[in-house]
Formats: C-alpha cells, structure tokens, sequence
C-alpha cells in the first residue's frame, strides 16, 4: 500500500474475506476512500479452526497459527490482486491481517472519528444465517462509525443457480439463463 498519513486521517476500513461480496466490498470501500481523500484499510479477521478455545488445548497451536496466519495473509493478498490488479490499489492505508472474529475485529479498526466501515451484505439463506452469525449485521449494530453495507451483485444468484444446476447434473436450459443475464443492470 502507498505512504500512510497521519493517525488523524480519514479511513475506509473494509472487511475481506476472498468471498465475491467482499471483493465488492473492497472495490466500492477504494471508491469511497478516493471520493473523501481517505485511507484506505483492507482487514483480514481470521480464526483457528475450531475456535480459540480448540486453539488452546492443542500443544501445536503455536505452529499452526503461524500457518493459518501466513494462510490469512495469502488471501488478503489474493484478494487485493484480483479487485487491484497487484498488492498496491494506489491509495495511502494499511492492509491488516488480524486474529480474531470478523464482526468484533472490524468493529475494533473502525473505531475513529470519520471512519467508514464498508462490509459486503451477502445473500444469506435461512439455514445460513441461523448457524453462523452474520458479520454485516453485527457492525451495523455494534460499529461507532457509519457503516456502508454492500449489496451483491444480481450475477452472483444467476451464477450460484447455474452452479447449483451443474452441481445436480440438470439440464442448462440457455434460453432462460440469457434472458436472466439480459434482466441485469450494466453497472452490476
């Protein structure tokens, strides 16, 4: 990432994750962050396996953590090349890698005087949502900062439905999915 600013700086944290929402989140937090000449900061929360408390009982948590951290570190830079086209979106900030929950971690970056908190809103069936706890809804009801909740792409159901299809081995009908890519807006 380009040079930082002072700490008093205007910051656009976003959380990342590799998912698509995420990367849509971390194009639209640049957008932002040039729009208010701000920093921007890109944040990667993970977790062990099995949570901190399994972290804890196992004697090799020392070893592992470093790889699952070097792992983090890995996507946060996958992520950044995929939206960026490199490692360096031409903005002053700071990429973090940071071990923690999702929710709380973002909540804790974003925490000065002019941030903005940018997360992507993902499409969340009901089974989903009822076994893991969904980050944009915590940031929303926890951050101290505006919180900009990004929608998904209308691409992204045509393309889980077409996967899901494929996935079943059904029959494509192409007629159906041209008209379903037809239906969606060009800045999508």
């Amino acid at each position: 990432m380009s040079e930082s600013r002072p700490p008093s700086a205007a910051r656009v944290v976003v959380g990342v994750s590799g998912s698509p929402g995420s990367l849509a989140a971390l194009g639209r937090g640049a957008d932002e962050a040039r729009r208010r000449r701000a920093e921007l900061w890109p944040v990667l929360a993970w977790e062990p396996p099995g949570a901190e408390l399994t972290d804890r009982r196992s004697p090799a948590s020392a070893l592992l953590g470093e790889d699952w951290e070097r792992l983090a570190r890995e996507r946060l830079v996958r992520a950044l090349r995929e939206v960026f086209g490199g490692t360096d979106p031409g903005l002053p900030g700071q990429a973090l890698v940071v071990r923690g929950a999702p929710g709380p971690v973002l909540v804790s970056v974003a925490d000065r005087d002019g941030d903005l908190l940018v997360v992507g809103a993902g499409q969340r069936g009901r089974l989903h949502r009822a076994l893991w706890p969904s980050v944009s809804r915590q940031c929303v009801a926890r951050a101290c900062c505006p919180v900009l909740a990004v929608p998904p792409s209308p691409l992204e159901a045509a393309l889980a439905a077409v996967h899901r299809r494929n996935a079943w081995r059904l029959r494509l009908d192409t007629g159906d999915l041209a008209r379903e890519f037809e239906s969606v807006p060009p800045d999508a």
